[in-house]
């Protein structure tokens, strides 16, 4: 399948290639190739996919809020009001406290780097896809005044096998609902890691989604050059030790290692 071409203007064509190359972790950059061969190896996504659902464990999000405090006890009174929106990741699927997902570590990470108070909102949907987190998470949150977004999006995109174009739309779509409603936000988009490091993936099936996953990245980061979001480099260590139980969601230890690879483009440090 072929990647649609997108005209960039000279700043948004700088903006792309200085992060270009660290989005491939395999080394194989996303091309008409890249979607040719994941197509042909459909038979293997289906077979391993099947047994790889029956065997892994469905996660559910942490008990408890969805928000919450550091150094101030109301949202006007926070100078960074960050908001985590997104899939599983954003909604904490992986560990048991709320207090160890990616929001508070985020937040957590911030306020111990700038000692500003920080409220934290996480805003995330098991199994959740592009379309699905514009359409029905963007419209129903409440007009908070919120500083900085960090959109958790892309891997059930590559995982679903959605079409180049379909996520263009999607995605670029889900951007532009961001910014409609926040304006001022700085949002910085989290790309799918490497999931030939995904432990609960069989590695026919993990080959097959990364090549999808490139795809999305690809995709992403365009969008995100054009529209004025900011895109992270996927994470650089994908470990194990990083994994919770179902070996597909981040544990604890991956979540704190996420909030600190994250806090740099939050902050405007890279």
């Amino acid at each position: 399948m072929m990647t649609p071409q997108t005209q960039l203007s000279g700043r948004a064509q700088r903006r792309l290639s200085e992060f270009t190359g660290e989005f491939d972790p395999g080394g194989l950059a996303a091309s008409f190739k890249t979607g040719v061969i994941s197509w042909l190896l459909i038979p293997v996504y289906i077979w391993q996919g099947i047994a790889t659902r029956r065997r892994v464990e469905r996660m559910r999000p942490p008990a408890g809020r969805t928000s919450g405090f550091l150094g101030a006890e109301s949202i006007r009174e926070a100078a960074i009001r960050l908001l985590v929106i997104g899939d599983s990741s954003a909604a904490g699927v992986g560990v048991d406290r709320i207090d160890d997902s990616l929001g508070p570590k985020l937040a957590e990470r911030i306020s111990a780097l700038t000692g500003l108070s920080v409220f934290w909102r996480a805003a995330g949907a098991n199994s959740a896809v592009s379309a699905e987190i514009r359409d029905h998470v963007v419209p129903n949150l409440a007009r908070e005044a919120f500083t900085h977004i960090v959109l958790m999006i892309g891997t059930n995109d590559a995982k679903n096998f959605h079409g180049g174009w379909r996520f263009k739309k999607s995605f670029g779509s889900l951007i532009y609902a961001l910014k409609a409603k926040w304006p001022e936000a700085r949002i910085v988009w989290s790309p799918p890691v490497d999931l030939k490091r995904v432990p609960a993936l069989p590695r026919g099936l993990a080959y097959v989604l990364e090549l999808r996953a490139r795809i999305v990245r690809k995709i992403g980061a365009r969008l995100c050059a054009e529209r004025g979001a900011i895109v992270a480099t996927t994470l650089p260590r994908v470990e194990p030790a990083g994994f919770s139980r179902d070996g597909f969601h981040a544990s604890a230890e991956g979540y704190a290692y996420y909030a600190n690879h994250l806090v740099n483009y939050v902050l405007a440090r890279c």
